[in-house]
Protein backbone atom coordinates (compact mmCIF):
# COMPACT_ATOMS: atom_id res chain seq x y z
CA UNK A 1 0.00 0.00 0.00
CA UNK A 2 2.77 2.45 0.94
CA UNK A 3 4.66 1.53 -2.24
CA UNK A 4 1.61 2.20 -4.41
CA UNK A 5 1.07 5.58 -2.72
CA UNK A 6 4.73 6.48 -3.22
CA UNK A 7 4.53 5.40 -6.88
CA UNK A 8 1.37 7.44 -7.36
CA UNK A 9 3.05 10.39 -5.69
CA UNK A 10 6.09 10.06 -7.98
CA UNK A 11 3.81 9.87 -11.02
CA UNK A 12 1.92 12.94 -9.83
CA UNK A 13 5.18 14.83 -9.35
CA UNK A 14 6.33 13.78 -12.82
CA UNK A 15 3.08 15.06 -14.34
CA UNK A 16 3.39 18.36 -12.45
CA UNK A 17 7.03 18.72 -13.53
CA UNK A 18 6.15 18.00 -17.16
CA UNK A 19 3.42 20.64 -17.07
CA UNK A 20 5.79 23.19 -15.49
CA UNK A 21 8.43 22.46 -18.14
CA UNK A 22 5.84 22.83 -20.89
CA UNK A 23 4.76 26.21 -19.46
CA UNK A 24 8.37 27.37 -19.14
CA UNK A 25 9.11 26.29 -22.70
CA UNK A 26 6.08 28.22 -23.99
CA UNK A 27 7.27 31.34 -22.15
CA UNK A 28 10.82 30.99 -23.44
CA UNK A 29 9.63 30.29 -26.97
CA UNK A 30 7.43 33.39 -26.78
CA UNK A 31 10.41 35.45 -25.64
CA UNK A 32 13.24 33.90 -27.64
CA UNK A 33 11.83 31.24 -29.93
CA UNK A 34 9.82 33.36 -32.28
CA UNK A 35 11.22 34.74 -35.51
CA UNK A 36 12.63 38.20 -34.91
CA UNK A 37 13.50 37.62 -31.26
CA UNK A 38 17.11 38.22 -30.23
CA UNK A 39 19.23 35.26 -29.20
CA UNK A 40 22.33 37.29 -28.46
CA UNK A 41 23.18 36.44 -24.88
CA UNK A 42 24.52 33.11 -23.67
CA UNK A 43 22.13 32.80 -20.72
CA UNK A 44 19.04 33.04 -22.93
CA UNK A 45 20.52 30.58 -25.43
CA UNK A 46 21.43 28.09 -22.72
CA UNK A 47 17.93 28.20 -21.20
CA UNK A 48 16.30 28.01 -24.62
CA UNK A 49 18.21 24.92 -25.72
CA UNK A 50 18.09 23.28 -22.29
CA UNK A 51 14.31 23.42 -22.25
CA UNK A 52 14.16 22.12 -25.82
CA UNK A 53 16.70 19.30 -25.43
CA UNK A 54 17.40 18.64 -21.74
CA UNK A 55 14.77 15.97 -21.19
CA UNK A 56 15.36 13.99 -24.39
CA UNK A 57 16.32 10.32 -24.11
CA UNK A 58 17.98 10.20 -27.54
CA UNK A 59 20.61 12.55 -28.89
CA UNK A 60 19.35 15.38 -31.11
CA UNK A 61 21.04 18.35 -32.75
CA UNK A 62 19.22 21.63 -33.25
CA UNK A 63 20.35 24.74 -35.07
CA UNK A 64 19.15 28.30 -34.56
CA UNK A 65 19.53 30.37 -37.71
CA UNK A 66 20.08 34.08 -37.06
CA UNK A 67 20.10 37.33 -39.01
CA UNK A 68 22.77 40.04 -38.81
CA UNK A 69 21.32 41.35 -35.52
CA UNK A 70 21.28 37.86 -33.93
CA UNK A 71 17.52 37.72 -34.29
CA UNK A 72 16.02 34.30 -34.77
CA UNK A 73 14.97 33.36 -38.27
CA UNK A 74 14.18 29.74 -37.39
CA UNK A 75 15.23 26.93 -35.08
CA UNK A 76 15.19 23.40 -36.43
CA UNK A 77 15.98 19.91 -35.20
CA UNK A 78 18.13 18.65 -38.06
CA UNK A 79 19.57 15.39 -36.73
CA UNK A 80 18.49 12.67 -34.32
CA UNK A 81 20.33 9.58 -33.22
CA UNK A 82 20.56 7.04 -30.47
CA UNK A 83 21.27 7.34 -26.75
CA UNK A 84 24.93 8.07 -27.35
CA UNK A 85 25.29 9.81 -30.68
CA UNK A 86 23.79 11.40 -33.76
CA UNK A 87 25.42 11.66 -37.16
CA UNK A 88 25.78 15.30 -38.19
CA UNK A 89 26.17 16.37 -41.80
CA UNK A 90 27.61 19.91 -42.12
CA UNK A 91 26.33 20.05 -45.71
CA UNK A 92 22.72 19.93 -44.47
CA UNK A 93 23.32 22.76 -41.99
CA UNK A 94 25.04 24.90 -44.64
CA UNK A 95 22.21 24.27 -47.12
CA UNK A 96 19.57 25.22 -44.56
CA UNK A 97 21.49 28.35 -43.48
CA UNK A 98 21.77 29.49 -47.10
CA UNK A 99 18.10 28.73 -47.79
CA UNK A 100 17.08 30.83 -44.78
CA UNK A 101 19.59 33.59 -45.64
CA UNK A 102 21.15 33.27 -42.18
CA UNK A 103 24.20 35.33 -41.27
CA UNK A 104 25.09 33.23 -38.24
CA UNK A 105 24.02 30.06 -36.44
CA UNK A 106 23.90 28.60 -32.96
CA UNK A 107 24.05 24.86 -32.59
CA UNK A 108 23.07 22.66 -29.65
CA UNK A 109 22.84 18.97 -28.97
CA UNK A 110 22.00 16.96 -25.91
CA UNK A 111 23.84 14.26 -24.00
CA UNK A 112 21.21 11.88 -22.57
CA UNK A 113 23.97 10.38 -20.40
CA UNK A 114 23.96 13.54 -18.28
CA UNK A 115 27.63 14.30 -18.97
CA UNK A 116 27.72 17.97 -19.94
CA UNK A 117 31.36 17.93 -21.08
CA UNK A 118 31.84 18.17 -24.86
CA UNK A 119 33.46 15.05 -26.28
CA UNK A 120 36.31 14.95 -28.78
CA UNK A 121 33.73 14.09 -31.45
CA UNK A 122 31.66 17.15 -30.43
CA UNK A 123 34.70 19.37 -30.80
CA UNK A 124 35.61 17.83 -34.16
CA UNK A 125 32.11 18.37 -35.58
CA UNK A 126 32.20 21.96 -34.32
CA UNK A 127 35.50 22.63 -36.08
CA UNK A 128 34.27 20.97 -39.27
CA UNK A 129 31.01 22.93 -39.28
CA UNK A 130 32.73 26.22 -38.49
CA UNK A 131 35.02 25.72 -41.50
CA UNK A 132 32.15 24.74 -43.81
CA UNK A 133 30.07 27.74 -42.78
CA UNK A 134 33.00 30.12 -43.07
CA UNK A 135 33.32 29.21 -46.77
CA UNK A 136 29.90 30.75 -47.39
CA UNK A 137 30.39 33.68 -44.98
CA UNK A 138 28.18 32.37 -42.18
CA UNK A 139 29.44 32.47 -38.60
CA UNK A 140 29.06 29.69 -36.06
CA UNK A 141 28.56 31.70 -32.85
CA UNK A 142 28.41 28.86 -30.34
CA UNK A 143 27.79 25.16 -29.83
CA UNK A 144 26.00 24.10 -26.65
CA UNK A 145 26.02 20.67 -25.02
CA UNK A 146 22.81 20.20 -23.06
CA UNK A 147 21.77 17.84 -20.29
CA UNK A 148 18.79 17.81 -17.97
CA UNK A 149 20.96 19.44 -15.30
CA UNK A 150 23.19 21.83 -17.20
CA UNK A 151 24.58 23.34 -20.35
CA UNK A 152 28.15 23.75 -21.58
CA UNK A 153 28.99 26.50 -24.05
CA UNK A 154 31.99 25.89 -26.30
CA UNK A 155 32.59 29.56 -27.22
CA UNK A 156 34.11 30.63 -23.86
CA UNK A 157 36.54 27.70 -24.17
CA UNK A 158 37.51 29.01 -27.61
CA UNK A 159 36.38 25.77 -29.25
CA UNK A 160 34.16 27.66 -31.68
Amino acid sequence: MADSRRLLSEETLQIRDDRAIARALRILERRAGNPGQALGDVTTCEAFFRLRLGGETREHLEVAFLDSQHRLIAVERLFSGSVDGAEVRPRVIVQRALALNAVSVLMAHNHPSGNVEPSAADRAVTTQLKSALRLVEIRLLDHFVVTANGVASMAPREWV
